[in-house]
């Protein structure tokens, strides 16, 4: 069974549950604990969770007045753990907070408040229901995500999503691509093309572990970290 190390979170039952439905064994990662070629070396896969904001003088910004920030230490811990993980070609799936490290980790920038940045921009900070629907996603055709959704948008190129962020990717990370975007051209998932699955999305797919959507994104990286096990 493929170990998938989870990253910290104030609320990770439905992050503990989404692995374990896909078929994966969760293993929870404190920050500091270890460090992340340690922790690396032990599991098979990896998933950043959401939380608070990633440290704007991380990309070279000052703090918007809206910075909340994360956990101490946090920001750095999984910026190392993202970075080693591509490194290491190591499967990796990044939620909400996750995808917006794994962008800075690579060399990425953020749109610090989208209803004060983004000129018409949708409600992107809608927390109920969290298991509910708050607006639509264009997914890129050919991309690993449309694949793993397909199921999920029929013949359509949009899936309906929650979402429960202020932040979103502005300049993307080199080597990577964006997957979707929501109507107001906020990127809503990016990926790294290749043969490793590296695959993040902006909105909250482990909400969604009872009633069974958006499963494809944990067992993509479940299967994907299979795949590497001897």
């Amino acid at each position: 069974m493929a170990l998938i190390a989870i990253g910290q979170n104030r609320k990770m039952e439905d992050y503990l549950e989404s692995v374990r439905r896909a078929g994966g064994e969760p293993v929870e990662v404190v920050v500091g604990a270890d460090a992340p070629a340690r922790i690396l070396a032990g599991v098979d896969g990896v998933l950043l969770t959401g939380g608070g904001d990633v440290d704007p003088t991380l990309y070279g910004e000052t703090p918007h007045d809206t910075f909340q920030a994360a956990e101490a230490g946090r920001d750095e811990f999984e910026m190392a753990l993202a970075r080693e993980a591509v490194a290491r070609d190591i499967p990796l799936l990044a939620i909400c907070r996750g995808m917006q490290v794994l962008n800075v980790a690579m060399g990425g920038t953020l749109i610090q408040d989208i209803p004060s940045q983004v000129p018409g921009a949708l409600a992107h900070s809608v927390p109920q229901p969290r298991a509910g629907g708050a607006h639509e996603v264009w997914v890129a055709q050919g991309s690993r995500l449309s694949e793993l959704l397909k199921d999920h948008m029929g013949d359509g190129e949009t899936a309906h999503v929650n979402s429960r962020h202020h932040q979103s990717v502005k300049d993307i990370a080199t080597g990577f691509e964006v997957t979707a975007t929501s109507p107001d051209g906020v990127v809503e998932a990016m990926e790294k093309p290749g043969p490793t699955f590296v695959v993040a999305v902006q909105w909250h797919p482990e909400n969604f572990w009872r009633t069974g959507e958006f499963r494809e994104l944990f067992e993509g990286l479940v299967q994907a970290a299979n795949g590497r096990k001897p």
